[in-house]
């Protein structure tokens, strides 16, 4: 267990902190919208024979301390952003290798910009940019789509959730996974989610990819209703020092779905990076 100082315990506190593990290298894990750091409980166990392991929580998600959210701070991805460095300096943290889930590999890219003597290594599980269609971009989504979902979720949240469950997970045959990421949606602050829904929808990260030098995965999967194969092309295209895998999973979460596969992928560019 990592040597916490005292003075940043009321971090480590405010966003949840959990560090396990054995080794140098340290991967950090972050979860994407509306999850919290337990949807990596399939996958961290696997490197923490030879890795330190971080996993947290963004303010205003999972069992991060609430009475911190800030509505002002947290109503771009800036906000999370400077959770995420706030931390590692916090903890004292060098040489990362930042495992970002959707939303979460934006913010570890712009993390990148600022800082990157910081991380080694980027990987993005299901990246996206930007997540509306324009001429010669393709998104996914029209606006009116977006802002849709955020007047559902301000509306009657939890008809958001059961719609978003299985657009989100896929995998039709196994429902399970639509039910289960449907109670982890419930569990959040309406108020809270409806924030991030648009730092996270409407954000436009695309001039920053360009400005990442740092190595990057992108781990793309089939059938992504949200981040389709043609937005992780384009962040590939985007981020010079990068690989593009297109996986075999389907959906919006392997980490969650297809772990077996998604540990691998990692593992095998960890071997070697």
């Amino acid at each position: 267990m990592t040597e916490i100082k005292e003075s940043a315990a009321q971090l480590v506190r405010r966003n949840n902190v959990s560090i396990v593990g054995q080794g140098q290298k340290v991967l950090v894990f972050a979860h994407g919208f509306g999850c919290d750091q337990y949807v990596w409980d399939k996958i961290a166990p696997a490197f923490e024979t030879k890795y330190r392991v971080v996993l947290f929580d963004y303010v205003g998600s999972g069992k991060s301390d609430k009475s911190a959210y800030n509505k002002e701070r947290y109503r771009t991805l800036h906000g999370y952003k400077q959770d995420l460095l706030e931390l590692c300096d916090a903890l004292s943290l060098e040489n990362i290798v930042f495992i970002g889930h959707s939303v979460s590999s934006m913010i570890g890219a712009l993390a990148a910009v600022e800082r990157p003597e910081l991380m080694k290594n980027l990987i993005m599980i299901g990246p996206s940019p930007y997540f509306l269609n324009e001429p010669g971009y393709h998104g996914g989504f029209e606006k009116a789509d977006i802002e849709g979902m955020i007047q559902m979720i301000k509306g009657d949240y939890n008809e958001f959730a059961r719609f978003l469950s299985p657009v989100v997970m896929q995998n039709a045959s196994r429902p399970h996974l639509a039910e289960e990421f449907e109670q982890l949606l419930c569990q959040n602050d309406p108020e809270v989610m409806s924030d991030f829904a648009e730092a996270t929808f409407l954000a436009d990260v695309r001039e920053d990819l360009e400005k990442v030098k740092v190595p990057t995965l992108i781990l793309q999967t089939r059938n992504d209703a949200v981040a389709p194969e043609e937005v992780g092309e384009y962040v590939h295209s985007q981020i010079e020092n990068s690989e593009y895998k297109l996986m075999d999973a389907e959906g919006h979460s392997p980490h969650v779905s297809d772990a077996e596969e998604t540990i691998s992928k990692i593992a095998e560019y960890l071997s070697v990076s």
